[in-house]
């Protein structure tokens, strides 16, 4: 009998009688956890919410289907939400590019061979891995009007205490400041590995040509750093977009809506309101705009990462 005429031998049987085989579903029964939790506790949910964004539900009630109703009605005859889209938009735009210039400087200046050099990067990294909720609460009471810590610091420079929390001006910034603390570690970290992977050959090299600290910061620590700023922006606009337990905790979204984020807002239409449909609406609308920024950061950063010189 010809090769070609031979019955193939083992087949899908032979396969899971081999070792191979029986290391594959091994495996495959190892992940097997994780993938029913990512379906049912992940992917369920999102298609769940996508399907009540088009109906009307109050969780006691049966939905009732109203097609784009939902959507129309957010982006044509509520102007709370695009408050809530403005006060993301001002958050993201004080916290993103300030947070990320002062983490980068930090960084370099931690990445220097100086004294107690870990010290201070633990304590830098400290309020990262500590909960949103309590260092919310902590500077609720730095804060305060009367008796806070920044007010009495502006009282023995001369200046003239401000109710942050309770002024319309000074509430938002007064978050986006405690924001860019809270985060600043993270991202300090991240310019630090990034700058331990510049290879000091193009330092050394810029040096015996006579460039001085400014020219090599530009020319070599910049472009070459650009990856990981790149990936430091994209992930502080996402998670700036979904900005929720500070408001919260501080302001309640006050005063005057001054505060009140798109996240903040979905989460009273949803939890308080038990507009569900519409909160999933909400959800979906932010879906769509994170992507679509997130789409255009990988698409501009074409124009500016660097990824060798």
């Amino acid at each position: 009998m010809s090769a070609a005429t031979t019955p193939a031998r083992g087949g899908l049987r032979g396969f899971l009688g081999s070792n191979r085989g029986r290391e594959a579903i091994e495996a495959y029964i190892l992940i097997l956890p994780t993938i029913l939790g990512l379906i049912v506790f992940t992917a369920s949910p999102v298609l769940a919410s996508l399907y009540y964004s088009f109906t009307r539900w109050n969780l006691l009630s049966t939905p009732k289907w109203q097609a784009f109703d939902n959507y129309i009605e957010l982006l044509t005859e509520d102007p709370l939400f695009w408050i809530t889209i403005k006060n993301t938009g001002y958050y993201v735009l004080g916290t993103v590019p300030t947070g990320t210039v002062l983490a980068l400087l930090l960084a370099i200046a931690l990445n220097q061979k100086i004294r107690f050099v870990a010290v201070f990067r633990t304590i830098y990294f400290l309020p990262v891995v500590s909960s949103v909720v309590a260092i919310s609460v902590l500077w609720l009471w730095l804060y305060q009007s009367d008796f806070g810590l920044v007010n009495e610091l502006l009282r023995l420079l001369g200046f003239r205490g401000i109710r942050w929390l309770s002024s319309v001006t000074w509430a938002m910034p007064a978050i986006i400041i405690m924001s860019i603390w809270h985060g600043l570690g993270y991202n300090i970290v991240i310019f630090i590995a990034g700058l331990q992977g510049i290879p000091q050959d193009y330092y050394e090299a810029a040096t015996v040509d006579g460039a001085n600290a400014w020219h090599k910061f530009l020319n070599i620590t910049i472009p070459l750093l650009s990856p990981v700023t790149f990936f430091v922006l994209t992930l502080s606009v996402i998670n700036s977009f979904q900005v929720f337990a500070q408001a919260y905790v501080m302001t309640r979204g006050g005063p005057v809506n001054a505060t009140k984020t798109i996240v903040y807002y979905l989460f009273q239409q949803g939890f308080e309101n038990f507009h569900m449909g519409y909160a999933s609406a909400l959800a979906y609308v932010l879906f769509v705009i994170i992507v679509s920024l997130t789409l255009f950061q990988f698409w501009f950063q074409r124009r500016w990462v660097h990824y060798e010189l």
